[in-house]
């Protein structure tokens, strides 16, 4: 019966663990929620992740380790900053990069692509750009909420 419902509504055990995932962001303090966040959204578009290129089990470790990275720097009582340095896209790229073996929008670069796929890529990567953006917004809005609280 379990593998009729697993086919219907897929992987349980990958929905446990995304629920579980969710919960231990949940209890970070704000602004490291805010930017786990942020950057989980980033890790998605930079990624390719939507697309489905990179296995479930991958993308949760990724996941799990961020949550645990921000974690640990919420109970040391860790700034953001510290934690993703002066270029929070370039910390994100990086974390990204030791999960897979590149990103899968660089198919981009491919002369061999039709025109839609061009178009299609354009318009990922203004989505990146849009996220960078906000990635960055988010940080500094968690610096400045984390020096609130430090004075």
């Amino acid at each position: 019966m379990t593998t009729l419902i697993e086919k219907i509504v897929g992987d349980l055990g990958d929905k446990r663990r995304w629920r579980q995932y969710k919960a231990r962001v949940k209890g970070l303090p704000a602004s490291h929620r805010t930017t786990v966040e942020t950057l989980e959204r980033y890790l998605t578009y930079f990624g390719g992740i939507t697309k489905g290129d990179i296995p479930v089990d991958v993308v949760m470790s990724m996941l799990e380790d961020l949550a645990g990275l921000f974690e640990q720097a919420a109970a040391d009582g860790t700034p953001i900053r510290t934690v993703v340095g002066a270029a929070p896209v370039e910390f994100a790229e990086t974390f990204f990069r030791n999960y897979s073996d590149g990103r899968w929008i660089s198919k981009a670069h491919d002369q061999s692509i039709s025109a839609i796929e061009r178009g299609f890529y354009k318009e990922i990567e203004r989505g990146i750009n849009k996220e960078r953006e906000r990635l960055v917004n988010a940080v500094e809005r968690a610096e400045t909420e984390d020096g609130g609280n430090r004075s």
